[in-house]
Order: structure tokens, then sequence, then C-alpha cells
């Protein structure tokens, strides 16, 4: 068996809060010996790091002082680098593998003691994707408080009035986009979520599918609504996106909105246990050419007809964006893996509408941890 090393600060490695089950936000170090782990943590982190970190011994940075003579390094990061690279030489190891996320500063002091360092690009990914019963109830759970700031922002715009001109106000002032985001995230933080951003994009902003969203809303024009927040108890994120449609729908959106319903039920239904994520990706494409849309990869939306310029999917967990990836490549789905599904159509001076849920790889097909409705009128 090989001994491999993992390094960095947990809050802002969420490889290392999945390996550990511990979070903190100084740096550490956990050393894999076949027969022993050890995490190296400041001193006064050590007890709360003995009762929750998964790890047979824990240690900080003085029980391995280099004895090269140059002492511990002030700064921490360094400091817990050395003591990885001086917990590795004492063992009298030659090689140790590292993970995608292994800081450069971790791998060139391990070097430095005189170990040789590889990475090893997929430790650790195949098993994060299989999510455990506990991580798929942590999802379903920050999945359902998604969906009711979804509701909340769906009903703010729909139920606003418009003014002569076609803009939205509520409670007698111009909605924006600015306005509804700073209502999710004030609904999200008196339930114990952080959130990055959602989107809330109207109109031709809408057309660029990552585009946040600026500015005053109006009636007729689609509003594409993406949040994606992160459950401060359990760390695992929720992602959900609906389109809303304040007053009349178009003939055009309504047209576009049929097809990326029907294309994510066919996505769903192509969901399966040893499916790949481009068979799933497929379905998509398939599903929206039914109904006269095209794929059309190249980052913008064209302006002459509605298309497909995203992939359908992606890997979710305690980071918002993990693997697999249901584009075009082959990548077999594994049983309890967790990804959304979220086909969209954009068209330049338009916008855009994109539904999204997520689920879960089961033995018979895939569980939906979706219960919010798909249509455009929420008012």
């Amino acid at each position: 068996m090989r001994t491999t090393v993992h390094g960095g600060i947990p809050a802002t490695n969420n490889m290392l809060v999945w390996r550990l089950g511990f979070n903190v936000g100084d740096p550490v170090a956990l050393v894999v010996f076949p027969n022993e782990s050890v995490l190296i943590v400041r001193d006064i982190e050590m007890e709360r790091a003995r009762k929750h970190a998964r790890a047979d011994r824990v240690a900080c940075p003085a029980d391995f002082e280099p004895q090269n003579g140059t002492g511990l390094s002030p700064d921490r990061e360094l400091t817990t680098a050395q003591a990885a690279a001086e917990c590795l030489r004492r063992a009298n190891t030659n090689l140790v593998y590292g993970d995608r996320s292994l800081p450069l500063i971790f791998a060139e002091t391990i070097r430095a003691a005189g170990v040789d360092v590889a990475l090893d690009p997929d430790w650790g990914i195949r098993e994060r994707r299989q999510k455990s019963k506990r991580e798929i109830e942590a999802l379903r759970s920050a999945q359902s408080v998604t969906e009711g700031a979804m509701r909340m922002a769906c009903e703010l715009v729909a139920k606003s009035s418009a003014s002569a001109d076609g803009v939205l106000t509520h409670g007698g002032e111009v909605l924006t986009s600015e306005r509804v985001r700073a209502a999710i995230d004030t609904w999200l933080l008196e339930r114990g979520f952080t959130n990055p951003g959602a989107i809330v994009a109207g109109g031709p902003v809408g057309a660029d599918c990552h585009d946040r969203g600026h500015g005053a809303l109006r009636t007729g024009e689609p509003v594409i609504i993406d949040i994606f927040p992160r459950d401060r108890a359990s760390g695992y994120n929720g992602d959900c996106t609906r389109t809303v449609v304040h007053g009349e729908i178009s003939t055009e959106l309504a047209a576009m909105h049929t097809a990326v319903l029907h294309a994510k039920a066919a996505a769903t239904a192509a969901t399966k246990v040893g499916a790949t994520g481009d068979a799933v990706h497929q379905a998509t494409v398939a599903g929206l050419a039914e109904h006269g849309f095209a794929e059309r990869r190249g980052g913008a939306a064209p302006a002459d007809a509605a298309a497909l310029i995203h992939g359908t999917g992606h890997g979710i967990g305690l980071d918002v964006h993990e693997p697999i990836l249901l584009d075009h490549g082959n990548r077999e789905l594994l049983l309890g893996e967790a990804f959304t599904i979220e086909p969209g159509l954009y068209k330049t001076g338009l916008g855009g509408i994109r539904v999204e849920d997520m689920v879960i790889v089961t033995a018979e097909g895939c569980d939906n941890l979706n219960q919010l409705p798909e249509h455009l009128n929420w008012a």
C-alpha cells in the first residue's frame, strides 16, 4: 500500500473536509501511511480535531520540528508543510502521493526534505461522486430550502406591478435583479445558508447563461433565476433554476419552455447506473431537436434562433460544481451520484429559458430531489 499526503485549509478545500469530516480555517496536513493516518493541526485545534476528525493520530507542527536546525517557519502554511515533510522523513518514506488539491507549497517543501511527490489526479474523485446516505439526505435538505427561496423569488417577480413603460415595480420602487438577489440572500441567511450570489437575469441579459443579471426587470420578458446556496450546518449545496415571466407569455417563449421541459424529461429518463454523461446530454440534445431547436457551442447565444449553448448538468456535493460533467464524454454514471439536469435555450436579444433539478442516481434510474413546479407563470 502507498502513502498519501493531503494539505491546505479545509475552509477553502472541500476535498479535505470530505476526507476528514472536520472543518477549520487554518492550514492542516493529513499524512496517510498504510497502517496509520496522522493529522497535523495548530495546537489550539488539537482537542477539537481529536473529537471530530477522521484520523488515527492528531499532532501539531511542534511535534514534527525539522531536525536540520532551521526550525519551523512563523508562516502557518509553511510550518504545516514543514511538519508534514518531517513526519514523512521520520517514517523513512521515499515516495508520497498527493491529490489534485495539494498546494504547491506542500509538494515543494516535502521534496526539499528528500521525499518524492507524485500526483494522483483521480484520488478521491470516484468516492466523492458516490454519495453516502448521509450526504444524500444533506443534499435533499439543502435542495428543499433552495426551492423555498426559488418560490419566493419567482412569486416576487410574477406578482409585481408593471408601469406604463413595462418596468416592474414592487413596494413603489423599481424591481431590479439586484433587489431580487438581495431578497434571496436575506431569505437564505435567515435559514442558515450562505449564498455566493444567485443569478437573476432578465430579458436579453439572460442570453448569457452565467450573467448574474443587473438592472430593471420588465413585464413579458423571461427572468432566469438560478440559486445555488450552501447549508452552513452540513456544508452541502442546493442548486435549482426556474424561469419566470411576468404578464403575457409570448408564443416564442412558450415554445422554448415546452422544448426545455421535454429535453429535461428525456435527460432524466436516460439517467441510470452505467449510462454515460454523454448519453444523458445527447438525450437533452435530441429532446430539443424534436421541437426544432439545436445545440450550438462556442459560448455565445445565437441571434437567429434559440439554441442550447452548454452541457446538461454537473455533479454537486460539498462543492456546487463537482465531477461528473453531463456533456460530450463517456464517463459512466455511478450509483449514488448526485448531479443537476438543467437544459436551457438562449437567444440574443430575447434572453433565455432554463429549468434545473437535482437528481440522485439509483439502481432503478434516478431520484429527483425537486418538488417545485416548472411553469413560467408564478402569479
